[in-house]
């Protein structure tokens, strides 16, 4: 490998960067796949939008935690991290596959680190890659494993949902104030874009607050709420407007109220990846995004 520059990423490089990533986590689903889930498969360009958006405003809001790194071939390697308040948190970190051992990941991480030099948590959620989670270990995170229910839900268990509306931009304080309560720091300028990209529901009463954003499929990105009935009453309202195979994701053991309700809709329990945390302990009731965490 040739001698490799690591710079700031611009705007001119994320759709680079996306392909990498896609590639990268690709390659990585191949070698850890279970022979018992779905063959992996790699993400389409069609499905790069997302992606690109989110990355666009990682560079607008925190262009300092993001950064690529290239040799003589072009790029080999690109981190995405931000502050939020006084949580620093690793979005996208990506190396190119065959590249791996080299160094890469250790010097694309550090300058990542740097960017949250002066805060007092750190948020990540890792795969089950070996090499990166030692990485990880050794920079001073706590590694909590992660479960995820997948199967087909039995509708017929869905309870009656009730207390639970669609949300909108008007509701960015009170999802802020849930996220500082739970998590110790607010999503902030994230909750515009997530509204952009996902469905938002709501649920206000006397006893509780919380949100849930929901993919085009019902499937949870985020959830947060002040007390698991809150919780627990979003993710049945979120698995009632799912297709039938929509799986439960990024659920630490800190969370059992989420398992409870995934099993109850008779969807199947399996491990994946870690939640990393520095100076906190695991969310709850929280289930975190896997790169807004």
């Amino acid at each position: 490998m040739s001698e490799v520059l690591i710079r700031p990423m611009t705007t001119t490089d994320v759709s680079l960067a996306e392909r990498l990533s896609a590639e990268s986590f690709y390659d990585l689903d191949l070698r850890t796949a279970s022979a018992s889930l779905p063959p992996p498969e790699l993400r389409p360009a069609s499905r790069a939008g997302s992606w690109v958006a989110r990355t666009e405003h990682f560079l607008r809001t925190d262009p300092g935690g993001c950064w690529v790194a290239e040799d003589d071939s072009g790029m080999v390697g690109m981190v995405t991290s931000i502050n939020r308040e006084l949580t620093w948190i690793l979005a996208t970190y990506a190396v190119r596959p065959g590249l791996q051992g080299q160094g890469l990941g250790k010097a694309l991480l550090a300058v990542a680190l740097d960017h949250g030099r002066g805060c007092l948590r750190g948020m990540l959620s890792s795969s089950s890659d070996p090499k990166a989670v030692r990485r990880y270990r050794l920079a001073g995170f706590s590694l909590h494993p992660q479960m995820y229910l997948t199967g087909t839900v039995d509708r017929s268990a869905i309870p009656v949902v009730d207390k639970v509306r669609d949300g909108s931009a008007s509701d960015i304080d009170l999802m802020d104030s849930v996220d500082r309560l739970i998590r110790g720091a607010a999503h902030g300028p994230d909750h515009p874009l997530m509204i952009g990209l996902w469905n938002l529901l709501v649920s206000e009463t006397s006893t509780g607050s919380g949100y849930a954003y929901v993919d085009e499929r019902g499937g949870v990105a985020l959830l947060a709420a002040t007390n698991r009935r809150t919780a627990t009453r979003l993710l049945w309202e979120a698995l009632a407007r799912s297709d039938s195979s929509t799986p439960i994701g990024h659920v630490t053991a800190a969370n059992e109220w989420a398992v409870d309700v995934g099993l109850a809709a008779r969807l199947e329990l399996h491990t994946e990846g870690y939640l990393g945390l520095r100076g906190m302990k695991p969310p709850t009731p929280y289930l975190h995004s896997g790169a807004l965490l």
